[in-house]
């Protein structure tokens, strides 16, 4: 897409993501190459870079690499031709943000794996409930409403389900966050993290600890915890330091 053809390229790439994990990282290698040879793609370009990056490893899913680089919240409408709708998540006024709870355990969930889990038919009532969740969310995402977008995440009745038995003490590890005082809980991307929605730092490291707890008590598994705050402007160079 650079037009780069005289010059071979090779990277190490030190992410600090554990593998299989559905935190997304191709985002970060596109923007990387595009700033050594000068930034001239646009975030669009960017976005197709990242997929086809991804479609080698899992299929083409625009849900993780599109806003790790455009930031914030981005609705996809649709694949071909690309077309992606940026949702604006405002600043609350009482100066509190969007916090991510991120807990991840020891424990791989290939994607492509998590994807043979899905179904390949859906009942018609479960598609409409999830339909009637997807209106709330983007609603939720431009009021800034942090418990709308809570309960509206962690109402899906069609991949969670699916994917939940696959995560040992999934199930229990979710209820820990709700009764630790997240907004909501779900798996992020394929998973195996789980993902708990709040708009306080202390409380979220406490939801943490929980969820941390749990994954031993249900899933006999070790795990850790991060709190991590909206990212709204997206994957970006912060430092270059010449070889």
């Amino acid at each position: 897409m650079l037009n780069v053809r005289s010059v071979g390229l090779s990277l190490s790439l030190h992410k600090g993501l554990p593998l299989g994990s559905g935190l997304g990282s191709s985002a970060a290698a596109a923007v990387a190459v595009n700033e050594i040879f000068g930034g001239h793609l646009s975030v669009s370009d960017l976005v197709l870079a990242g997929l086809e990056s991804e479609s080698k490893a899992s299929g083409c899913h625009a849900d993780n690499v599109t806003p790790a680089i455009m930031g914030g919240f981005v609705l996809i409408r649709s694949y071909d031709p690309l077309e992606l709708i940026q949702l604006k998540f405002p600043p609350n006024l009482e100066e509190k943000d969007l916090l991510f709870v991120l807990v991840n355990p020891e424990f791989e969930a290939p994607t492509k794996k998590m994807l043979v889990a899905l179904p390949m038919e859906i009942p018609m009532r479960d598609h409409v409930w999830n339909c009637s969740q997807a209106g709330p969310l983007v609603a939720a995402v431009l009021e800034g409403d942090f418990k709308g977008l809570g309960k509206a995440l962690s109402s899906d009745r069609i991949v969670e389900p699916r994917r939940a038995p696959l995560i040992p003490g999934m199930e229990g590890v979710k209820k820990a966050a709700m009764e630790a005082g997240a907004f909501g809980c779900t798996i992020s991307g394929a998973g195996p993290t789980l993902v708990a929605v709040t708009d306080d730092e202390e409380m979220g490291r406490e939801i943490g600890d929980r969820m941390v707890e749990a994954f031993m008590e249900y899933g006999n598994l070790k795990a850790s915890a991060m709190v991590k705050r909206l990212d709204r402007v997206g994957a970006r160079l912060v430092s270059c330091i010449p070889g």
